[in-house]
């Protein structure tokens, strides 16, 4: 039977980012993809003279219609959150609507320092949404400041990063998915830990940033993990799908912040793992 997700995040026309890529993917991959966005904009916010607005009051009333008509959802995933109600309002969606997975990508900040939206209050309201979430995603500046460190501290070697994934494992209760970790020359990591199972995985690193290649990953592992997948497995194909579309991008070239071409890729999705 068709899987059936409830996306919580932002819309962003331009740039292939935010909910456009993550309703892509999770359709090429077979499942019915059911986006509440938190908020609407014309780009992400790297492009300039961006225009939108927010939708949280908005938000309830869609969890209401969904609750009276007795939808259940195989996954809840959630990604970009700008206030402490819009965390509310996922908690009471999975509590509400969800029969299978909370996935939480804990979008905090990146490259050793938070966003500037993110309070110390806004980051303790996500700590405790992650510790109702069945997966969590963050990379090394959102592990640190979920284990109570500075987002400017990160793991080291190997060692370091899979007793990170450990801790995160044991602190939240959750799968992890560690991700863009720099332990190698030439190499990004990805540290997993699910059932006390602690793992890495490597690939070969592309010299270039596109944005909403987060999303991208997250979707593509929610839609792998919903499919019944291990964190490491769904790990695994959703770093070599995103690679693969930033490698496209490099040889296409254009604006960076446009975002990579995907659409190209998508029938990779539809095919098992091992074709």
């Amino acid at each position: 039977m068709q899987k059936k997700i409830l996306a919580l995040h932002d819309l962003a026309g331009l740039g292939r980012s935010s909910l456009v890529p993550i309703i892509a993917v999770l359709s090429a991959m077979g499942h019915q993809c059911v986006p509440l966005p938190t908020a609407v904009y014309s780009s992400h916010h790297g492009l300039p003279g961006w225009q939108g607005c927010g939708l949280t009051d908005r938000m309830r009333p869609a969890l209401g219609q969904y609750t009276s008509l007795g939808l259940r959802f195989d996954a809840v995933y959630s990604g970009f959150l700008s206030s402490g109600e819009q965390i509310a309002i996922v908690a009471e969606a999975a509590a509400r609507l969800n029969a299978g997975l909370l996935i939480v990508d804990p979008v905090l900040g990146d490259n050793g320092r938070l966003y500037s939206s993110m309070t110390p209050a806004l980051c303790a309201e996500m700590v405790s949404l992650c510790r109702r979430a069945d997966v969590i995603t963050p990379n090394s500046t959102e592990a640190a400041v979920l284990l109570g460190r500075g987002p400017d501290v990160s793991p080291e070697d190997d060692s370091e990063a899979l007793e990170w994934v450990s801790q995160l494992h044991r602190r939240f209760g959750a799968a992890v998915v560690l991700t863009g970790l720099a332990l190698h020359e030439g190499q990004l990591s990805i540290a997993c830990c699910e059932n006390g199972n602690a793992s890495l995985l490597y690939h070969p690193r592309i010299g270039a940033y596109y944005p909403g290649t987060g999303d991208l990953f997250a979707a593509v592992l929610t839609g792998c993990m919903v499919s019944g997948e291990t964190a490491a497995e769904a790990a695994r194909r959703a770093a070599g799908f995103v690679r693969e579309c930033i490698a496209a991008a490099v040889q296409e070239g254009g604006d960076p912040l446009l975002g990579v071409p995907f659409e190209g890729k998508l029938r990779q999705l539809w095919e098992p793992p091992d074709v």
